[in-house]
């Protein structure tokens, strides 16, 4: 049968496009459903939404050609500073210090803004071929033996011999697909947006683990910082609805002055926050990608980060059964994904679930007891470089986009 595409991935966030340029890169035919409409979130003003790239992640970009455009908006993260602290007294001495001069592997990480990264991706999806559905979603899906088929809300159908879900945590492709899930919530929101700040921020990330739950300042270019603050739901939701002054005034007891005044630079959003893990990453002929398969708490500012993992390690198990000769959409082939990714997944998941409940409260025995545990690990050179090259995601068995090669 003729097929629309060799596969097709449902969900243009980041990491379906990040998908597609992979798969269209190593010889697939792709194409891409995207509820949103596309030129014109790639188009959009600052908003203050913007993510924390691993070096890892960042490696993966220039393997698919996006990095050198990207490179002079982003903004390197050259330390990570960790504390404890309570509102209204800032911030106390750091238990945790990263410096990316400790090491030979450059920046821990860069901040790039949402628009730039994905205006980036659809200006490189259209050069590489890959075929967009904007402002199309899926509303059913059947699988036979040679394919699949998907039913959009438009009324149109589209084939391909693999479905790739990237469609966020409420995954509608796992749904069809008969995939559960396991998970719960943190009664936590996050409050997300930017601040323009007096001070230089000096290329450093900050978090602060308040009782309420932890807040990551993370630098952005210029003097403006990216904003992840958590709190309990019912003080979120109290805060997100005060005015612009009210937010700032709720906000700056928390933050500190080391940078300064600070203002808002952005919109605001408000994410409900929960562990969410699907009971399995693969179906016949569908495989999930990114929070499709596990949403996590944005603490470490790990989601983005595992999504890219998923997708190079997709990637390159179906790029490697087509030169096989395999039918790269088989069970068996969708399975060497799952057991690559499945259980680092889980670990790094249920690691962060475990220091959120560990940091997210004003227990003074457990503050003693962390703020020592972690000085321990800041004050050891060897233990603290293995860390570094953790949060960059250069440790473990690496998929090649993460090493900067093609698949």
């Amino acid at each position: 049968m003729e097929r629309d595409c060799d596969i097709l991935i449902v969900g243009g966030g980041l990491n379906g496009p990040a998908l597609a340029l992979a798969l269209a890169q190593a010889g697939f035919s792709v194409g891409v459903v995207d509820a949103r409409p596309a030129p014109a979130r790639a188009e959009a003003g600052f908003d203050g939404r913007a993510y924390a790239l691993a070096q890892a992640s960042k490696r993966l970009l220039s393997a698919i050609g996006i990095w050198p455009g990207l490179a002079p908006l982003a903004q390197p993260i050259l330390q990570i500073k960790a504390s404890d602290g309570r509102a209204g007294e800032g911030a106390a001495a750091f238990f945790l210090q990263f410096d990316s001069a400790e090491t030979e592997d450059g920046p821990m990480g860069f901040m790039v803004e949402d628009r730039h990264l994905y205006a980036a991706f659809l200006e490189e999806m259209t050069v590489a071929g890959v075929r967009l559905w904007s402002r199309e979603s899926v509303v059913a899906q059947t699988v036979d033996a040679g394919g699949v088929r998907v039913q959009l809300a438009s009324g149109g159908h589209l084939s391909a011999r693999l479905l790739v879900g990237c469609d966020g945590r409420a995954s509608g492709t796992a749904t069809r697909a008969g995939i559960g899930r396991t998970g719960w919530g943190y009664g936590q929101t996050a409050l997300v947006t930017a601040v323009d700040h007096e001070r230089p921020h000096d290329g450093i990330a900050h978090q602060f683990f308040m009782p309420g739950g932890p807040l990551a300042i993370l630098p952005l270019r210029g003097n403006r910082s990216s904003i992840v603050w958590s709190e309990g739901a019912a003080q979120a939701a109290a805060v997100q609805a005060l005015p612009d002054a009210g937010y700032l005034a709720a906000l700056r007891p928390r933050f500190g002055d080391f940078l300064g005044d600070i203002a808002l630079a952005g919109d605001r959003f408000t994410y409900p926050l929960s562990l969410t893990l699907a009971n399995r990453f693969v179906a016949p002929r569908v495989a999930l990608v990114g929070d499709a398969a596990h949403g996590v708490h944005p603490l470490a500012g790990q989601g983005l980060n595992l999504g890219l993992r998923d997708v190079a390690a997709l990637a390159e198990v179906l790029a490697e059964a087509a030169r096989r000769g395999e039918d790269f959409a088989a069970a068996d082939v969708l399975e060497r994904y799952e057991r690559w990714r499945r259980f680092d997944t889980v670990v790094m998941a249920l690691g962060m679930d475990t220091v959120n409940r560990l940091f997210s409260n004003d227990n003074p025995i457990l503050r003693l007891g962390r703020d020592l545990g972690l000085g321990a690990v800041s004050a050891l050179p060897a233990l603290r470089r293995r860390f570094m090259r953790e949060a960059a995601g250069l440790e473990g068995d690496l998929p090649r986009l993460l090493r900067g090669l093609p698949v």
